[in-house]
Parts: structure tokens; sequence; C-alpha cells
């Protein structure tokens, strides 16, 4: 069978569990991102089926999100801004509609995960976010086996070395971060400086998970604690995909309407 970048596979030696597009064919070996998940990873060509079968989630992952209850009669309400870095023009693009949709103000800015660390700092300064969100693609190679456990994985230093940037600009009280893609180191992103991370359980999230928990915390009253385990129960995978720490929201209430 011929393959070309840009074709939808699914790998047979995983029972044809997830959908990737080919990003890039080194001689009989292709690179493959996730189409519905952060996940980057290779695989032999021979191993590759072919598919036009693509599952539209993003509703259903709208509808996991979505709990209005705001008294919108009386109250007006101003969440916080959100500027989302992310390696996936797709991503971004599918992102900004959920944060539309959501009636959050949002920044989406394509950036290679090589990038972020750079370009942070000027970013911040220019848009002075609520909530920062530094994500794209990652994986966790098991078989390169390094002492240091950060180097087994495809992004997750670039990420680490982003939110320490970050750090550095804004404090825990005046930034939230949100970090990471499938399989990400959870513990070093939380001890780097972020609120949120990926993966506890080093599995898979959904493409949209960042922005299911950007939401939540532009949408959660500022200077109130958040319900934590009820924004990650909104994730596709829960606790085992992505954790965080109790903090405060970034939303103001304001009265009358």
């Amino acid at each position: 069978m011929h393959f070309n970048i840009g074709d939808l596979v699914t790998r047979n030696s995983y029972h044809n569990d997830i959908t990737f597009i080919i990003t890039n064919i080194d001689g009989d070996n292709a690179l493959l991102q996730g189409v519905n998940v952060r996940l980057c990873a290779d695989s032999k060509l021979s191993d590759l089926e072919k598919t036009h079968k693509v599952v539209d989630e993003d509703e259903e992952m709208f509808d996991r999100f979505d709990n209005d209850n705001l008294n919108r009669e009386d109250y007006f309400f101003l969440p916080g801004k959100v500027v989302h870095l992310d390696s996936s023009a797709s991503f971004i693009k599918r992102c900004l509609k959920f944060y539309e949709k959501a009636n959050v103000k949002a920044k989406g800015i394509k950036l290679k995960e090589s990038e972020m660390a750079v370009k942070i700092p000027k970013i911040i300064e220019e848009y002075k976010p609520d909530i920062l969100v530094i994500t794209g693609h990652d994986a966790y190679y098991k078989k390169m086996g390094s002492e240091d456990d950060s180097k087994n994985y495809k992004n997750t230093l670039n990420f680490i070395k982003a939110v320490r940037e970050a750090r550095k600009v804004a404090s825990h009280n005046e930034l939230i971060i949100v970090a990471g893609a499938c399989q990400s180191n959870y513990e070093e992103l939380i001890k780097a400086g972020a609120n949120f991370a990926s993966s506890p359980k080093r599995i898979n999230i959904h493409a949209l998970d960042p922005a299911i928990i950007a939401c939540s915390l532009a949408l959660s009253e500022r200077n109130k604690p958040i319900n934590l385990l009820k924004i990650l129960d909104k994730t596709k995978y829960g606790k085992d995909g992505i954790g965080g720490i109790i903090t405060n929201g970034t939303m103001y209430v304001g009265y009358p309407r």
C-alpha cells in the first residue's frame, strides 16, 4: 500500500485504536500525529492501515464541559483571558472554536514546542493573559531508558522550559499555567510551575482537554478556590489524564447586568 504525507491512518499492532495523520515519511518509517489526541508516534509503513473515518468528538467534549449555571439575568461576568500556545494549527483552530462557544476571550498562537520557551516572556508581556496554555504533542518512550526520565519524552523538556520561563515573568497568583500533552511528565511540569499538567498516568489526552481546563478556570469566580475534582472530571480521561493544584478562579462578577 502506498502512503503520502497527510494520509489518515491507524496502526494494526495497536488494534487500530487511534487515528493519526502522517506528518513525514522517511524510508519505510512514518511520523504520526494524533487527530483527536495530542500524541506523537512513529510506525513502520507496513503496520499502517489507511482510513477515512474520523469521529468528530468536539461537540461531545463541549457537552462534557458545559454546565452553565450563571445567573445571567441579574449579574454580568468578565471571564479570565486565555493565551493558548500550540504546535498544531488544526488543534488551535478547534480550541479557539471551543473558547468562542464558551464565551471566553482567547488568543491562539502557533509555535513549535522547541520555540515556546524563548518567545513566552514577550507573549506574556504583550497579551497579559490570566491563563496560559502550553501544549502540542508529546509521547513517552520507554525504550529510550535514559536515567534522566525527562529525556524519555518527545516534548516534555520543551514544555518544562516554557513553564519555567513563564514563571520568571509571573507568579502562581498572577498567571495560571496549563501545560503538557499526551503522556507528558506530569510531576516535573507541576514542579516547574504549572498549575495543571498532563499526564498523571502517562496516558493520552484529548485535543480539547487543555481548553476545557482553561475555560473552566476562566469561568470560575476570581478570589474563590476552584472545585478541582469537578474541573478534572470534565476532561476526557479525568484525573488519569490531567491533574493540578487548587487555585483561585479568574472571572469577575458584576451587578447589575
